[in-house]
């Protein structure tokens, strides 16, 4: 398996993660679950994400095989969530349901509930061409 993170795998990420906030990030209910939402929900949503991503590129990109590939294993979790983030994120503009500079809490909190289902279709199209 290769061990890098190329322009190819940057675009699969991205594709993958806008199949799936599109039509989140056109909810109305999900913006108002990212207002609404208590602080230790929004965080288990943040960590249930993480975790899914992780066991499933472990399983799946991965192979379960990350002995001597933790480095990279952890660092294109990490990739993956930030592109489906950056990705929820341009959406949620485009839509104007990002206010970042008026309303930054609720940005971040529509950002971490919608990047949820965006960043597991990051990762599920992102093992697609894996061995």
């Amino acid at each position: 398996m290769n061990l890098s993170f190329n322009l190819e795998d940057a675009s699969q990420v991205a594709i993958g993660s806008f199949a799936l906030a599109v039509p989140i990030s056109f909810s109305e209910e999900a913006w108002r679950i990212g207002e609404k939402l208590p602080l230790s929900n929004l965080l288990l949503v943040f960590v249930l994400s993480i975790a899914f991503l992780s066991f499933f590129a472990y399983g799946s990109v991965f192979q379960s095989n990350i002995k001597y590939r933790v480095p990279v294993f952890v660092i294109r979790i990490i990739i993956a969530y930030l592109i489906a983030a950056f990705v929820v994120a341009l959406v949620l503009s485009s839509l104007d349901k990002f206010p970042l500079l008026t309303e930054p809490n609720i940005a971040l909190r529509r950002l971490i509930v919608i990047t949820m289902p965006a960043s597991m279709g990051a990762i599920i199209v992102d093992s697609f061409d894996k061995e």
